[in-house]
């Protein structure tokens, strides 16, 4: 644990501000930037009612709204355009439920192939929907930077209502009109909303203004779907994405839908229970595998279905094709390690590898296990089937050493293309510019690293281990759901002295260590942690310093309070 920093004590002011909470849980609070009993409030109890804003102060939101209603009441045929990702799904499928529910037949769900269309709206889906008699295109997480092919639409006389959240380029498409809360001239108070919150909100205003005689908060039932695009998107779980994650929880934990509660019970997971973690680990990657391995429309379906004999089957297909993925990058993981240990030596600072037969829908995963085993940034490159035979694709991860941003800005031309945050991203190249990448990245790294400085690991407390009880645990479940913008509380407990340690799991890569206090042991448990990293700095007997998040196992029906860890020295 070569860099970590304690965060400093709550001031004198805000705990008096948060003197109504214990001081464990005031800690917490002022870490997050929560300095007063307001703002305290508004963060342990989100309300609906309260923390969610007006849909109509949404630039464009009007004229979106009257030209859907207007559709219907002509009964235009409307198709819902979306990624195939677990954001553009559970949008779909919102909005696929807001139709069905009016009993509105005339509409219809596209959803690109991955790898034989690729990311977007495309000319040829267009020309399908156009002879398929499609008047209005409704986009879900796509279509802000498609250009050319709104510009194809409208000569097709197809209207497109853009709804996206990602940042739009330089030029806006020539649509009917945009909802996307990252625009020039948004006034709508939260900026981070993911795109099945934008479509979310675009359904609340559609009930707001259209009169369907629908009982009054229906829309919530959809919180599940918005809940796991929220979480599994990774935008900031703070504001209004925070309330739609934690009522969207709640509502998942009671959701009817066939297809979910077939899933949960084949995974064994009790859905009165599901968590973030949940969601993130298991239900994400699922739907994930449909675009990845097979067909998209596979998941939506899975969500959308209310027949029970179709949700047992697509429940068993996704969990297949998602086992499918594992073994494809596992056997990838494998071969680029063989290739690493031919190499030696001259690895450089940044793994940099491709081959054309790699699918780029799968490297994402398969460089966040190289960096996590050789602890430096991995950037790994395929062909995507829709792409041209001069283009290649690929994703990259950091392991906090560097911004990854920063790094392909200073690439420069080398990349065709690149985005994303500091520490994943996407990027494209050439065939002729694929040889030099290399070379590129790791000056790119080295400058990138001067400047920007590793990254520390940010721990919330020092604890010991009495602190590890269920009062303590409560405080730290209070400020779920976890994700980006709020993370999990992380703890120091220096010194400990594990009493006894043991591998676990089918091929042994999980280390739990049990420590002995008083008449009570506390237990530590890390996943796919039997890495020399991990096993040469923890004997029986001997102190450690141990870094780690609080947790509730419900393993076998067993309530356990234990650590995770995240890092030991």
């Amino acid at each position: 644990m070569e860099h970590y920093t304690l965060r400093d004590p709550i001031d004198e002011d805000a705990k008096k501000e948060l003197e109504a909470y214990s001081e464990f849980l005031q800690d917490l609070l002022w870490h997050r930037d929560i300095k007063n009993s307001m703002d305290a409030e508004e963060f342990l109890n989100p309300n609906y009612e309260k923390h969610t804003h007006d849909p109509f102060l949404m630039k464009n939101m009007e004229r979106a709204v009257k030209r859907v209603l207007s559709a219907v009441k002509k009964n235009e045929r409307i198709a819902i355009y979306s990624d195939y990702d677990c954001d553009g799904i559970p949008g779909a499928t919102l909005l696929h439920d807001f139709f069905a529910k009016i009993e509105y037949e005339n509409f219809t769900n596209y959803i690109p192939h991955r790898h034989e269309e690729g990311y977007g709206l495309n000319n040829n889906a267009i020309e399908k929907l156009y002879s398929d008699e499609v008047k209005l295109i409704i986009t879900v997480d796509v279509g802000i930077t498609c250009v050319e092919e709104v510009d194809y639409a409208n000569s097709k006389k197809i209207d497109v209502i853009i709804t996206d959240h990602h940042l739009p380029g330089p030029k806006l498409p020539n649509a009917f009109t945009i909802l996307n809360p990252k625009q020039d001239g948004e006034e709508y108070p939260f900026k981070d909303l993911c795109g099945s919150g934008v479509a979310f909100k675009l359904v609340q205003a559609l009930i707001a203004k259209g009169g369907f005689n629908l009982k009054e908060g229906w829309e919530k039932w959809l919180l599940d779907v918005a809940g796991i695009a929220t979480i599994a998107d990774m935008v900031p779980l703070v504001g209004e994405n925070r309330t739609i994650a934690h009522y969207g929880l709640l509502v998942l934990r009671k959701s009817p839908r066939p297809g979910l509660m077939k899933l949960l019970r084949k995974l064994r997971m009790k859905q009165s229970e599901l968590s973030e973690d949940d969601i993130g680990f298991m239900i994400a990657p699922r739907i994930n595998a449909a675009s990845r391995m097979d067909r998209p429309d596979d998941a939506f379906n899975l969500l959308r279905t209310r027949d029970e004999v179709e949700a047992g089957m697509l429940s068993d297909h996704l969990d297949k094709i998602n086992n499918e993925r594992k073994g494809v990058v596992a056997a990838m993981v494998k071969d680029i390690k063989k290739r690493i240990e031919k190499i030696g030596d001259g690895l450089g600072s940044v793994i940099v590898m491709g081959n054309p037969d790699w699918k780029p829908a799968l490297l994402g995963l398969v460089a966040n296990s190289l960096m996590d085993t050789y602890k430096r940034p991995a950037f790994l490159w395929g062909r995507e089937g829709g792409e041209s035979e001069g283009v290649l694709k690929g994703s990259c991860r950091s392991d906090g050493s560097v911004n990854l941003v920063l790094m392909m800005e200073e690439a420069g031309e080398t990349l065709l293309g690149f985005g994303g945050h500091k520490h994943a991203g996407g990027f494209s190249v050439t065939n002729e510019n694929v040889h030099h990448l290399q070379e590129v990245l790791n000056t790119a790294y080295e400058k990138t690293r001067l400047e920007c400085g590793a990254e520390s690991l940010i721990v919330d407390k020092k604890l010991w281990l009495d602190d590890v009880n269920w009062q303590n645990y409560k405080h730290v479940k209070a400020l779920a759901p976890y994700g980006v913008g709020n993370p999990k509380p992380t703890f120091l407990f220096e010194d400990v002295v594990p009493f006894s340690l043991k591998q676990f799991g089918k091929v042994k890569n999980h280390l739990e260590i049990t420590f002995k206090n008083g008449d009570k042991n506390v237990i530590a448990i890390g996943f796919f942690a039997n890495s020399e990293s991990y096993t040469k700095k923890v004997e029986e007997g001997k102190q450690i310093s141990l870094i780690a998040s609080m947790e509730k196992s419900t393993f076998r029906n067993f309530p356990e309070l234990r650590l995770r860890i995240i890092d030991i020295c």
